[in-house]
């Protein structure tokens, strides 16, 4: 897991990006998958999760995960949830203590906080998200928390890069609507889409003036699970939360 230096405050955000190496479970998922929908051994993920609480230094009960439909729906959190929150592709809270996580395998994982106000949030941006408007949703969100954009700052971690992350001309198109930067060629010169560049266009067009980008490619890099290059496999996580 690597970690990003948490901010020179009081509230503390803290982000984190897992990767999939150094867990329990067997091929395909090896081996530290966290994703819990995906057909590996439940008895496998939870082991992973619980070691994620364990190098947190916080209770498994203060990780919260979510039921993600690539859609645009948020959820503030208070508190500890006893199991995924449903239908949820975002996270908010300013709980401090609450560890928001965002399963991907080729989606962007959005980690976004507001230092001064004390509010992050946990993003699952896919291309359907992107798309359909689940960043303006979290910002939302985050606002009615008190966070103001100018204060926020994100973390986009590992994802499907434009050179590898080819799609049908139409596609392209729809996406481009919203996020003209995330349409580009692939490395073969068809139709691609670099989701990161989307995510960081419509980030900075809200008025978040840090945007830190994770530059490596999930198809890429084994080291990453990738749903386009693998089919069948795990999760890696990005986690945020207040210390």
């Amino acid at each position: 897991m690597s970690n990003e230096p948490a901010a020179p405050s009081a509230v503390r955000p803290r982000r984190v990006v897992t990767d999939r190496r150094g867990g329990r479970s067997r091929p395909p998922y090896d081996s530290f998958n966290l994703g819990s929908h995906v057909g590996d051994d439940p008895g496998d993920v939870a082991a992973n999760r619980a070691r994620v609480a364990r190098e947190l230094g916080v209770g498994e009960d203060r990780l919260v995960w979510m039921d993600q439909v690539h859609g645009t729906g948020v959820a503030v959190v208070e508190r500890p949830q006893d199991g995924p929150v449903p239908a949820t592709d975002a996270l908010v809270t300013a709980t401090p203590g609450l560890v928001l996580a965002v399963l991907a395998a080729d989606c962007v994982p959005v980690l976004l906080a507001d230092h001064e106000a004390g509010v992050v949030a946990a993003v699952h941006a896919g291309r359907e998200g992107l798309r359909k408007g689940v960043l303006p949703a979290a910002l939302s969100a985050m606002a009615s928390l008190g966070a103001r954009a100018r204060n926020v700052t994100a973390l986009l971690g590992p994802a499907v890069c434009g050179a590898c992350y080819e799609v049908p001309g139409e596609m392209q198109r729809e996406v481009a609507r919203v996020a003209p930067a995330a349409a580009v060629p692939t490395r073969a010169g068809s139709a691609g889409l670099d989701l990161r560049a989307g995510v960081e266009e419509i980030l900075r067009r809200a008025g978040i003036p840090e945007v830190v980008q994770d530059p490596r490619c999930t198809v890429e890099d084994p080291t990453l699970y990738s749903h386009r290059r693998d089919g069948v496999t795990g999760r890696q996580a990005g986690l945020v939360w207040l210390g």
